[in-house]
């Protein structure tokens, strides 16, 4: 498990590396993911390796929101008199959110269908 998770930290620090060598507009972590997906895509034995160890993070992920919720009590002086413009962006970003998920989780179920298809009527029924 210890071993995975330095894995998963690798993905993480060399997101974080890609983006500050680019100067890239998005956060290191994302940058992380997706090189984590393409290695996964690249070599699916990776998965039974830190399957458990992001099932275990997942887990206890209410918890690695904490100091996010400190920062923003923290900062909740800073935005004082934006209460407006911070609702408006929370509403819109989630409806954005819930939008490109439903969109991709469409996109997903349609190739699983295709694909299940696909195989269905390669295999026939030759049986005669």
């Amino acid at each position: 498990m210890l071993a995975s998770f330095a894995a998963l930290l690798v993905f993480q620090c060399l997101g974080e590396g890609i983006t500050f060598a680019l100067k890239l507009p998005i956060p290191g972590p994302v940058v992380g993911m997706l090189l984590l997906f393409f290695s996964l895509v690249a070599y699916p034995p990776l998965l039974d390796k830190i399957e458990a160890t992001g099932s275990e993070l997942l887990r206890h992920l209410s918890l690695l929101f904490v100091p996010a919720g400190v920062g923003i009590v923290a900062a909740a002086g800073q935005v004082r008199g934006h209460w407006l413009t911070v609702i408006l962006a929370v509403v819109v970003s989630t409806l954005l959110t819930l939008a490109v998920t439903a969109a991709v989780t469409r996109a997903v179920m349609n190739w699983q269908q295709r694909r299940e298809q696909g195989q269905d009527a390669g295999s026939g029924d030759d049986h005669a």
